[in-house]
């Protein structure tokens, strides 16, 4: 078995025992030690994103690559059959972006926290197993291990904020909590209601004797089990539930009779049960996107937090519900996801278009990107709601562009920062004249961002309109209307970054007068360089050369687009006709 997986997710960790061990006086040991562990994760990252088979699925693989699988938890229950819970992981075209992306952005995190001097052993703790925690999220294929790695991530982030964070940091910090607690348990109630309606074939073929237990089952069995179960052929002693997502995604697999198969009878609200499970599970996950109007407690968290664990918050924790969403949401409920297309589609226009306003009107750059970050989450919801190939694809290319750019934003925002101790547009103008070369990244970044053709931002928001103005006449989706009000976000992007711009950088240089003292804007440091640069180069490159990105995902992309409708469309006539 390759172990890469379980390596990429627990080399944090380990790094983070390490620095358990290591006395708290001894700081520099202690960054040394958490810059090791991040760069191995990176290197293992870009290792296996080079491996990775972008054309598996067409080849006639399966689509899960580097699969790990190991039973974790497993007992009987008598005559309710059989509790499972696996340790189950693998990687695919969906996952490999954001898992290269992980790994890259732990490395410019911990490059950005070494000025960091409060506490310093406790807080690469934190940022250590948060790197863990997001990294297993990616890579698990267990809803039960998916919500454990889900869920974990919740207390390094709360500390993260509240100890190292700004004057209102306990605020935020709860805020944050809170609002991701409340969508946790909305995944929690779906997660057990799938567990009682889904079995994994393959064991339960092994609990029936059909093959010998641990032994490799064809396909034929587990498609005579499965037929078994639709024919209540087999008795709930023998059944094995499971948590497995790809069991999940197989209508086959859920139990007759039971709360979320198909044909369920079940009513809430005068909405199919289905739908209702569909509803929560989407909101848990819609409020780490976040998407408006569950967005409140983005800003407060980003203008709190201290720079790096900004560039952690919008480049790679944002993405865990956007991936929850393609993962999760879309194939175990794909006639839910066809029903509520216009609903999924019309909330990711409104958080472009509502939350682009809001950037327009911020004074503080921090809480303008913070918006930005809003606004540009909503081209992930528009192009899954369209289901069509170009849509899903921009939604992935978004949510690993939207990684580097802010990334770099956020970067660029504490530069000014730690100069002034202030982030207010108005007190600042003509930087450019003294900072240079900081003017440059700024105007790359703002630039990238707002799409510009030849950066990643560009070729992430074309694919998502390109789907959304084919899903019409292709999927039969959306309206033509959504894709047509999307577009007036890019130029909202465009007037809140050149306004800012031109407030800030051009003109002669002032600075406000009670931040004069205290203010030394000197130009970029190597440090500096060192985490600025790479990103640059990033946004360019997958600008310039999108193939490298689309050959890794764009197969998975067109499966789940055309397995999420194919199967939309039958099931939510099956959902229907069984109420009416």
């Amino acid at each position: 078995m390759n172990f890469i997986l379980s390596s990429l997710i627990f080399t944090p960790l380990l790094a983070a025992l390490v620095i358990l061990l290591l006395p708290a006086r001894l700081q520099k040991p202690v960054k040394a030690v958490a810059l090791l562990g991040a760069l191995v994760q990176m290197v293992l990252a870009i290792l296996l994103y080079l491996r990775f088979d972008g054309l598996a699925l067409a080849n006639g693989q399966e689509g899960y690559q580097f699969v790990e699988k190991v039973n974790w938890i497993g007992f009987s229950l008598g005559n309710l059959g059989r509790f499972q819970i696996q340790y189950f992981v693998g990687v695919d075209g969906i996952s490999i972006s954001l898992v290269l992306l992980t790994g890259i952005i732990g490395v410019i995190g911990i490059i950005s926290s070494w000025t960091i001097t409060k506490n310093v052993k406790g807080y690469f703790l934190l940022y250590l197993l948060l790197m863990t925690s997001v990294m297993g999220c990616f890579l698990s294929l267990d809803f039960f291990l998916f919500y454990l790695f889900f869920e974990f991530m919740l207390l390094p982030m709360y500390f993260l904020i509240g100890i190292w964070g700004g004057p209102r940091r306990e605020y935020a910090a709860l805020k944050f909590f809170i609002y991701t607690l409340v969508g946790s348990l909305f995944i929690l109630i779906v997660m057990i209601g799938l567990y009682t309606s889904v079995i994994d074939p393959e064991a339960t073929a092994w609990q029936l004797g059909l093959v010998a237990n641990g032994s490799p089952v064809s396909a034929e069995v587990i498609q005579q089990v499965q037929q078994m179960l639709q024919q209540g052929q087999v008795n709930s002693a023998s059944l094995v539930r499971t948590f497995s997502i790809p069991a999940m995604m197989e209508s086959a697999n859920f139990i007759p009779g039971s709360l979320l198969h198909i044909m369920s009878d079940t009513n809430l609200w005068g909405l199919p049960i289905r739908f209702i499970a569909f509803l929560l599970v989407f909101l848990g996950f819609m409020i780490k996107v976040p998407a408006v109007p569950v967005h409140t407690w983005l800003p407060d968290a980003h203008v709190e937090a201290p720079t790096p664990i900004s560039v952690l918050l919008a480049a790679i924790l944002l993405k865990v519900g956007g991936y929850g969403l393609i993962r999760i949401v879309y194939p175990v409920f794909p006639d839910a996801g066809a029903y509520f297309s216009l609903l999924v589609g019309g909330l990711g226009v409104l958080s472009i278009i509502y939350a682009a306003f809001c950037a327009l009107a911020m004074n503080d750059l921090k809480k303008l990107i913070a918006y930005s970050s809003v606004s540009h989450m909503g081209f992930v919801l528009l192009g899954l709601a369209s289901l069509t190939t170009e849509g899903v694809n921009g939604a992935i290319y978004m949510m690993f562009s939207h990684g580097i750019i802010s990334a770099m934003l956020f970067l660029l925002v504490g530069v000014v920062y730690e100069r002034a101790h202030d982030r207010m547009i108005l007190n600042f103008r003509g930087l450019a004249g003294i900072m240079p070369v900081y003017t440059t990244f700024v105007v790359i970044a703002f630039f990238a961002s707002l799409g510009l053709p030849g950066f990643s931002g560009f070729i992430s928001e074309l694919l998502v309109l390109l789907g959304s103005f084919a899903a019409p006449d292709t999927t039969g989706m959306l309206p033509r209307w959504v894709a047509i009000v999307a577009v007036f976000g890019l130029l909202l992007a465009a007037a809140y970054y050149l306004w800012a711009l031109q407030r800030m950088f051009f003109g002669k240089y002032w600075i406000f007068p009670a931040l004069r003292e205290k203010a030394t804007m000197t130009d970029l440091n190597f440090r500096e360089y060192l985490m600025l640069v790479p990103l640059a180069i990033l946004a360019l490159l997958f600008g310039v050369f999108p193939h490298l990105l689309l050959d890794k995902i764009g197969v998975a992309a067109a499966g789940f687009a055309e397995l999420v409708l194919r199967n939309g469309q039958e099931q939510l006539h099956i959902v229907l006709s069984s109420i009416l």
